[in-house]
């Protein structure tokens, strides 16, 4: 085995590096398997509804009151920073636009999957991952139930949802933030404030912070199930795999914001 990998490391034709990106590729269609395996299963039986309703409730219980307490102080600097600048140019009435723009389009999707994979998503791959080093999961395909349909799918289809419905509350939470701010210390009417809502945003720009408020919910779930179903090393190969998860799930969700910002500004017209 030593002198045939000496063989190969002599080869001309051998790339060094080859084996970590043969690697990464490998990790990256495992996790693609696991997200459209627990996307096949949502529509098999039995389907466990008493787990899908636990992990809904969990990860809305751990992440809603953080995250509205990151949304107001980030509708305040939004509202700060612009408000700065338009009053230098006489349009403080416009300040309500640009926020909705900030918070409803950008700000909202990008926080609430952040804290699902800092909160729910961690939360998820130690369990997992206590069931894997304790042989639990081989067990359970001994017993002829599918750990994919009965631990993966619920928890990655209540990431989903979850990411949905707290992208709702912090956009209002945003705004509300940014209307303080604005109305109370830059002087700006309430009534200026929401009247230039529909400046320059319009509903697509809602659909679209929707959208991809469930793709980063997704993501958060499929990452953290995944690494949750592949680690190993015991106790402390548990703890390795929650920080690679969240840490994974951060870098993937602005490289898919980025995607899916570029593509919807060259398909959906903007409004000027």
């Amino acid at each position: 085995m030593t002198s045939s990998r000496s063989e190969l490391a002599r080869s001309p034709l051998h790339v060094p590096g080859a084996e970590k990106v043969g690697s990464l590729f490998r990790e990256v269609g495992t996790m693609a398997s696991v997200g459209l395996e627990a996307t096949r299963k949502i529509f098999s039986r039995p389907w466990p509804v008493a787990e899908f309703l636990d992990q809904c409730w969990f990860i809305a219980k751990v992440t809603t009151v953080p995250v509205i307490l990151i949304s107001i102080p980030f509708g305040m600097v939004i509202s700060l920073q612009v408000g700065a600048l338009i009053q230098q140019l006489g349009a403080e009435s416009h300040l309500g636009s640009a926020l909705v723009l900030a918070v409803v389009r950008e700000q909202a999707p990008i926080a609430t999957a952040l804290l699902i994979a800092g909160a729910g998503g961690s939360a998820m791959t130690a369990d997992i991952g206590a069931r894997k080093i304790r042989d639990e999961l081989d067990a359970m395909q001994v017993m002829s139930i599918n750990p994919i349909q009965r631990l993966v799918m619920p928890r990655v289809l209540a990431a989903t949802l979850i990411a949905v419905l707290l992208d709702a509350v912090v956009s209002a939470a945003g705004l509300a933030g940014g209307w303080f701010f604005g109305v109370q210390v830059q002087g700006v009417s309430s009534s200026s404030f929401f009247a230039s809502f529909n400046e320059l945003s319009q509903l697509a720009d809602l659909w679209m912070a929707l959208l991809k408020a469930a793709i980063f919910g997704f993501i958060a779930g499929v990452v953290a199930c995944w690494k949750g179903l592949t680690c190993k090393g015991g106790p402390k190969g548990v703890g390795d795999a929650v920080n690679q998860a969240v840490v994974i799930t951060f870098v993937l969700l602005f490289f898919v914001n980025f995607v899916l910002t570029a593509v919807y500004f060259n398909f959906v017209p903007q409004k000027g």
